[in-house]
């Protein structure tokens, strides 16, 4: 007979969003039971952002020694050791894993269960030899790579952000499908390390971004030889001796593109198959679970967070955790603000927005005014030689902050306090209070906020106010 077990809460996916309602949980004194199928961590500790931003890290350093003439210090093209710079990403990933280990969340009395989950029916559980029957289930497996249907694919074994990081040596010449964050980012980390690289998309590239934001990026790409091709349709894959080749439809005729290896950065798909969704009465599609505003699923025991329920970052399936926590613990009404949730592609420059894009803005026929500021205006970007990108912010014509968007070194850091005033529902004056540090690159956001006054400043109303002012000595 299968042991039975009755946890508060059963959380089934030991990825990001798991992982904090487990913890959370926990410190509270709530029983958990926490089921992960693969590695604890999930793929951002394993096979996404970790190994990916170590990666890029990587690329940054060989960058900066090509080009460290413009500090007057002598160039030197780096030696590209790429069994090492393996062995240093699985060594980043082996310093953060005891964060998310098994021995941790066990040691929070948290029941952990390392096997495959399967609802039996909609108040319980199956894994591992266990039924579960919690009072609350959050559902937390996250997403997979998505393979684009173009014949051929299955023969070339492409890689995927599950694979690509455990290469014992660098790709010579590196195809790219998908010029979205991850295609972007990972295509111009190779070419820095010293692979050729040519990205395809069947759209425009950078596609969720705002254009202007998109523009020095793209511009940066093309100047460090990575070739990107838009609005481009496969026709087909083929094998190729120790490569491939994609067969492209061209104007006229067929054209070629041979590669030594093929990556995959297409999108991805939620996990729900085999979690016996059905039985639990819990609707789904192909776009992951059916949730409400609130995270909760059609049954009401059995809650969604992450990629499965539509998210799609580490940060988004965080706060998912953290809304459903107060749902299902203290009975509190919750309700997920997408406007809240930063995005950032960790390219060179690097793109991060919160809120509504220009082009959001305008679609919803709100009044706007729409303010611009150059990182070529600010000392510290000069002090580094890299003025590239901008600040770019969206308010109400009676200053309310409803989006921005930075592309320049560090926009990710830079974000946050846009972040906060979007969370705090901030006017644009309120921004212009801010007193950042000299020099920082962080002095673009008051900058920024000052600009917002310059119609006022030219007012004649404030020309008369002043001139009757001086008469008071």
């Amino acid at each position: 007979m299968p042991e039975i077990l009755t946890p508060d809460l059963c959380v089934i996916g030991a990825g990001s969003g798991g992982l904090s309602v487990a913890a959370a949980a926990a410190a509270m004194g709530v029983a958990v039971v926490l089921i992960e199928k693969g590695d604890m961590g999930g793929d951002c500790l394993n096979v996404g952002c970790v190994p990916s931003k170590t990666l890029i890290a990587a690329s940054h350093v060989a960058h900066a020694m090509r080009h460290a003439g413009r500090f007057g210090l002598m160039p030197v093209e780096p030696r590209i050791d790429y069994a090492k710079l393996r062995d240093h990403i699985r060594a980043t990933i082996a310093a953060i894993a005891p964060n998310d280990s098994q021995a941790r969340f066990e040691a929070m009395n948290v029941r952990v269960i390392r096997a495959a989950a399967r609802f039996a029916s909609r108040t319980t559980c199956e894994a591992g030899g266990f039924v579960i029957k919690a009072r609350r289930f959050v559902v937390a497996t996250g997403s997979s790579p998505a393979l684009p249907p173009v014949p051929g694919i299955d023969l070339v074994r492409p890689l995927t952000n599950e694979s690509v990081f455990d290469l014992a040596s660098l790709p010579p010449r590196l195809i790219v499908i998908g010029a979205g964050a991850m295609g972007i980012e990972l295509a111009q980390a190779f070419r820095r390390l010293g692979s050729e690289v040519t990205v395809l998309d069947a759209g425009t590239a950078l596609s969720r971004e705002d254009g202007e934001l998109a523009a020095p990026v793209l511009l940066r790409l093309a100047r460090e030889g990575v070739v990107l091709r838009q609005n481009i349709k496969i026709l087909r894959i083929e094998p190729r001796g120790t490569g491939l080749r994609l067969v492209l439809a061209g104007p006229m005729l067929e054209e070629s593109i041979d590669g030594s290896h093929l990556l995959i950065a297409a999108g991805r798909k939620p996990n729900v198959e085999n979690l016996g969704l059905d039985a639990a009465q819990v609707v789904f599609d192909a776009g992951g679970i059916k949730v409400g505003a609130n995270l909760r699923s059609s049954n009401k025991r059995i809650y969604a967070v992450g990629d499965v329920a539509g998210g799609q970052s580490t940060h988004a399936a965080n706060y998912h955790a953290g809304l459903v926590l107060r749902a299902t613990l203290f009975r509190q009404p919750v309700k997920v603000r997408p406007g809240l949730l930063p995005r950032v592609t960790y390219c060179d420059p690097e793109i991060a927005s919160i809120g509504l894009s220009e082009a959001d803005a305008r679609q919803r026929q709100l009044k706007i005014n729409v303010l611009r500021w150059p990182f070529a205006e600010n000392d510290r970007a000069h002090a580094q030689a890299d003025t590239a990108g901008l600040i770019k912010v969206i308010t109400t014509n009676n200053g309310r902050i409803v989006g921005a968007g930075i592309t320049g070194a560090g926009a990710g850091e830079l974000i946050a306090p846009w972040a906060l005033a979007l969370s705090k529902k901030l006017r644009i004056a309120d921004m212009a209070a801010l007193v950042p540090p000299y020099p920082t690159r962080s002095e673009i956001s008051r900058r920024i906020a000052l600009t917002s006054f310059a119609a006022s400043l030219r007012s004649p109303w404030l020309g008369r106010i002043l001139r009757f002012l001086r008469r008071f000595g």
